[in-house]
């Protein structure tokens, strides 16, 4: 019997919401400094991160999925991400109020993106998972395809910024 093809995958909280993106993207996780801001960005686009002595494009990403704009607390991360694009490789730091683990998630556990009941668009969800919760309550894990996440407009700006 051949066994389930699992993919690893950090998972990150925004209020209760918990998503993911894959292991393979992310390059490190950093503890939150408030970005160099840009003028003339979209709400979205929070400045430039020092990664390392180059500049990073980091976006909020509660404002990129239209979430209100709460204020950094201790556990708030950045994560700085690889991600490949058609022609280039983008680099970029993720806004998220917390990382919670590496998880894996077999093929099988993926289920489709809802076309309803969600408020995020669901071309950029790979799919979701069922995750257990405390006290019995079930949710979701959202896994993001995160090339599709920003549009051709998005990784422009992001491109230009860096």
């Amino acid at each position: 019997m051949a066994s389930a093809v699992e993919n690893q995958f950090v998972t990150l909280g925004l209020g209760q919401e918990v998503f993911a993106v894959p292991v393979a993207y992310v390059r490190e996780i950093l503890d939150y400094e408030t970005p160099f801001a840009l003028p003339e960005g979209p709400d979205y686009l929070l400045g430039l991160t020092d990664v390392r002595g180059r500049g990073t494009p980091t976006i909020d990403l509660r404002l990129k999925l239209g979430l209100p704009r709460i204020a950094p607390t201790m556990t708030t991360r950045i994560l700085v991400l690889d991600v490949p694009l058609d022609d280039r490789l983008l680099s970029l730091g993720l806004v998220a109020d917390r990382v919670i683990e590496v998880a894996a998630f077999a093929n099988e556990q993926i289920e489709p993106a809802p076309d309803i009941g969600v408020p995020w668009r669901s071309e950029y969800i790979r799919g979701v998972v069922r995750r257990e919760a405390p006290a019995g309550q079930g949710g979701f894990v959202v896994l993001f395809d995160v090339p599709r996440l920003f549009t051709s407009q998005d990784t422009l700006i992001l491109s230009q910024a860096a």
